[in-house]
């Protein structure tokens, strides 16, 4: 059975005050037992979050990015084995707002991969489209297109350690949402897609989120769907009430 998971992604926002609160109020919120919990959130308060939500067994936290070498001189950036040694599960690869405003290529991701997974990190791989993209009906072949580029490579031992989020760039923050439909169909073709590149096995085994402005309303509706295991959660996930209603909506 896949995993249910309600991830968070803070992005850049929060003050110290209103992140500790934030995470303190999902940390000692009672998850579903089905359910894992994942907040994104900027790399300053990562350890001390960690140390919050790890006593609540379902409630898991994530860098949102990770530096694709071991260690060396780039100012500013984070490594693998930093997020390690303070004991960080999961980190956040390929996000949309990263591939475009850091120019982040399919050669650099695949290498963000290959080293938190090296590192025992679980990684969250994002990928999806343009509005563009899916006006020209070409939005399967593009997403294809970015999990081979990135990930095809991978061991079945590798993949356990994997989630994908689908996030269609035109719904991210803009109120959009896709259809229930439009999100089953491309989570289909998705996971047809893994069992491809990695068999049956690996491919019904792997949690495939959902990631375009996910919010109670629509929810339950969303997560319904057989190939939809979650959500990878912007606005609403920075708002305890709306973030724990999506937390109980599968």
């Amino acid at each position: 059975m896949r995993k249910k998971i309600a991830a968070g992604n803070w992005k850049m926002n929060k003050t110290y005050d209103d992140a500790m609160g934030l995470a303190t109020t999902i940390g000692n919120a009672k998850v579903p037992e089905d359910v894992t919990v994942i907040l994104g959130v900027p790399y300053i308060y990562l350890k001390e979050i960690n140390e919050i939500t790890k006593e609540n067994r379902g409630v898991y936290v994530s860098a949102q990015n990770v530096h694709q070498e071991e260690s060396g001189a780039y100012t500013g950036e984070i490594s693998a084995p930093m997020l390690k040694s303070i004991g960080i599960p999961y980190v956040i690869i390929g996000h949309s707002e990263r591939r475009e405003y850091n120019c982040e290529t399919p050669e650099v991701l695949k290498k963000k991969v290959r080293i938190a997974l090296d590192n025992n990190l679980d990684v969250i791989f994002c990928c999806g489209e343009s509005l563009e993209v899916r006006k020209k009906n070409e939005h399967e072949i593009y997403v294809k297109n970015q999990i081979e580029k990135s990930i095809a490579g991978l061991s079945s031992e590798d993949m356990k350690k994997l989630t994908i989020a689908y996030e269609p760039i035109w719904a991210i923050g803009t109120g959009e949402t896709a259809t229930p439909a439009q999100a089953q169909a491309m989570h289909k073709a998705i996971r047809d897609y893994l069992k491809e590149l990695f068999g049956e096995k690996i491919a019904d085994e792997t949690a495939i989120l959902y990631g375009g402005s996910v919010k109670p309303s629509n929810a339950v509706e969303i997560f319904g769907q057989v190939d939809v295991d979650g959500g990878l959660v912007g606005g609403a996930s920075m708002d305890p009430d709306s973030f724990l209603k999506i937390i109980h909506s599968f």
